[in-house]
C-alpha cells in the first residue's frame, strides 16, 4: 500500500489539478476512464513541499456525455488507487434533482407539522 496521498486542488479550464505528498520519488500516474487510459497527464514538483508534486489531468471534451463520468487516478508501479473525480454534465440529471428537492420538500413539512404540533402539546 502507498502512503502517498492524493488532495484535489481545483477543476478550471478542462484540467483537473491535485496534490501528491509522501512521494520518495517521482511518482508515475495513470489516469483510467471506463479502463481507458487518458494521455497529457503532467506531474512536476512542488518546490516549497520536499516530496510533492502538482498533477494535472487534462479531461478531454470527448469524454464529456450525459450522465456521470469517473475518472481513477492511480499510482502506475503498483496499481493502487490514490484518488477519483466524477464529471457530471447533461439534461437526463435535472428529473432526478428535481425529485430529490421535491422529496426533501415534503421532509421538511412533515418536520414542521411535528415540531409545531409538539410546541402546542408542551405548552
Amino acid at each position: 500500500m502507498s502512503n502517498m496521498i492524493l488532495t484535489k486542488t481545483r477543476l478550471r479550464a478542462g484540467i483537473w489539478e491535485g496534490i501528491l505528498s509522501g512521494c520518495s520519488a517521482p511518482p508515475n500516474i495513470n489516469v483510467l476512464h471506463l479502463d481507458v487510459a487518458i494521455a497529457g497527464i503532467t506531474v512536476r514538483a512542488v518546490t516549497e513541499t520536499q516530496g510533492a508534486y502538482l498533477v494535472q489531468i487534462p479531461v478531454p471534451s470527448a469524454l464529456l456525455n450525459d450522465g456521470v463520468q469517473t475518472f481513477v487516478i492511480q499510482d502506475a508501479s503498483t496499481g493502487d488507487t490514490l484518488g477519483s473525480f466524477a464529471v457530471i454534465a447533461g439534461s437526463a440529471l435535472d428529473d432526478d434533482i428535481l425529485s430529490e428537492i421535491s422529496l426533501l420538500r415534503a421532509e421538511l413539512d412533515l418536520l414542521k407539522r411535528a415540531f409545531r404540533r409538539h410546541c402546542v402539546e408542551t405548552a
